[in-house]
């Protein structure tokens, strides 16, 4: 999702692999062992983020970067150790890694809650150094483009580590006023022409890179909903309801009011949180949802709640596509199944097909590039056992020989890819070939802890 030209490698300690993660692999051996491609992509995929981006801080916090840049995404590193979370029932290693993780990360939301991704150390170093900003951009930021998703990828995090361990020590202090942070900057971006402060600007770039109207965006309307200036992709925003976003706040906020339920939150605290998950939903729904003339009802990409939308999908996550995949609404919903049909066609203008193969890329990489992540995600969210078993194939079919997934591909010549180490784009694979195995589709499969 981010550029990497021009940055040294960086090589992480060698983490010894929990002997969970080491039980799946043994495991795949035998339910892959009439698939050896399958096998040999899932051997480096599965562990990729442990062996080549996580790093355990003495501090008892977990940094994990995002493949070949040296920083920390916040949304990134909730993905590249999703498919780890189930491990945290039984195995403590795990439990060490992704609650190290979330302190990490509840710290970096209360230091800076509209940064997308940090430092290790407060070192300075920045992808930009000519960042203009609200305020200074602190040392310990690699960057501040205001990601509304990132928000709910940490909320999203800690959740379903709670639901796994039922670990209600893990709500200290510290926690507990990154979570109020989140939902108190959700109330201020909800009103951003009035309340926010926040702007962003950066000169001599692509015009994508910076927020225009001196940093502030193109103007909104009130919708309910909540402002983002940048996707997932870290592209800015046409119009700044980001609509995939606004949906995975919808679920984040949900899950906040659940974990402050069981912790004896006051109630004006529960009243707030599910006001603002009811209005930014009847923003959704208002705003968000569009009639196109050959797929009906569909959900927009983007909104200002002037009238004007976007109609498109990208690779990264949140998308319309992975609406299933955060929870916001069913496989089987019949606006998503519109929209689906929508994305899934050339009427979405970042959807591609080559002589091998069609997906959906992104405006952040060339024209006919095709997102690895964008093919396991329709795997994932698909009711369709052939389908599914579909994006597997051609997901081994494409990694050029490499044995690891990539940020994108040509559609007609897989040789040609972005990003070598990309771990994200290799834990969403391993998700897909974790659901495969947990569906029956694959030889001898055992259900266990390994599903998500």
């Amino acid at each position: 999702m981010h550029e990497s030209h021009k940055l040294p490698v960086v090589e992480m300690p060698r983490l010894e692999l929990p002997a969970s993660v080491k039980g799946v692999l043994k495991e795949a051996e035998s339910w892959l062992e009439s698939r050896p491609g399958l096998l040999r992509l899932f051997r480096n995929c599965y562990p990729n983020t442990l062996e080549t981006t996580t790093k355990l801080c003495e501090d008892g916090t977990s940094f994990v970067i995002t493949g070949d840049i040296p920083a920390m995404w916040l949304r990134d590193s909730v993905e590249q150790v999703f498919h780890y979370i189930p491990l945290t029932e039984r195995d403590g290693e795990m439990r060490r890694i992704v609650l190290g993780l979330i302190r990490r990360q509840a710290a970096c939301v209360l230091h800076d809650p509209y940064a997308n991704a940090f430092n290790e150390e407060s070192n300075g170093h920045h992808w930009d150094a000519g960042d203009i900003t609200d305020i200074p951009v602190s040392p310990l930021v690699w960057e501040r483009k205001f990601e509304l998703d990132s928000l709910c990828f940490f909320v999203r995090l800690v959740y379903a580590y709670w639901r796994t361990t039922r670990d209600d020590g893990l709500f200290d202090a510290e926690l507990v006023a990154a979570l109020r942070t989140v939902s108190d900057l959700f109330a201020t971006e909800q009103r951003h022409e009035e309340l926010s402060s926040y702007r962003f600007s950066r000169s001599n770039c692509p015009p994508h890179d910076t927020l225009h109207h001196g940093g502030r965006g193109t103007p909104v309307g009130w919708t309910g909903m909540i402002w983002s200036g940048f996707r997932p992709s870290d592209d800015a925003c046409d119009y700044h309801y980001f609509i995939p976003g606004n949906m995975m706040a919808v679920v984040a906020l949900r899950q906040l009011r659940e974990m402050a339920e069981s912790r004896g939150e006051p109630a004006d605290y529960l009243k707030e949180l599910a006001r603002l998950e009811e209005e930014v939903n009847e923003g959704i729904v208002r705003y968000g949802i569009v009639r196109h003339p050959e797929y009906g009802e569909i959900y927009a990409f983007e909104t200002d709640g002037l009238g004007n939308f976007r109609l498109m999908d990208d690779a990264g996550t949140p998308s319309l596509l992975s609406i299933p995949y955060f929870g916001y609404a069913s496989a089987d919903d019949p606006i998503y199944l519109n929209t689906r049909a929508f994305i899934l066609s050339s009427n979405n203008p970042y959807y591609y097909e080559g002589s091998a193969a069609k997906g959906i890329g992104s405006p952040h990489t060339p024209p006919d590039y095709i997102w690895p992540m964008a093919l396991s995600m329709q795997g994932l969210t698909s009711r369709s056992d052939e389908e599914l078993l579909e994006m597997l194939s051609v997901l081994e079919a494409t990694d050029a020989g490499t044995g690891y997934m990539h940020e994108g591909f040509h559609a007609s010549d897989p040789s040609r890819y972005t990003r070598p180490w990309f771990a994200w784009s290799n834990s969403l694979f391993a998700q897909l070939v974790l659901k495969a195995a947990e569906r029956g589709l694959l030889a001898d499969t055992a259900k266990g802890d390994r599903t998500t």
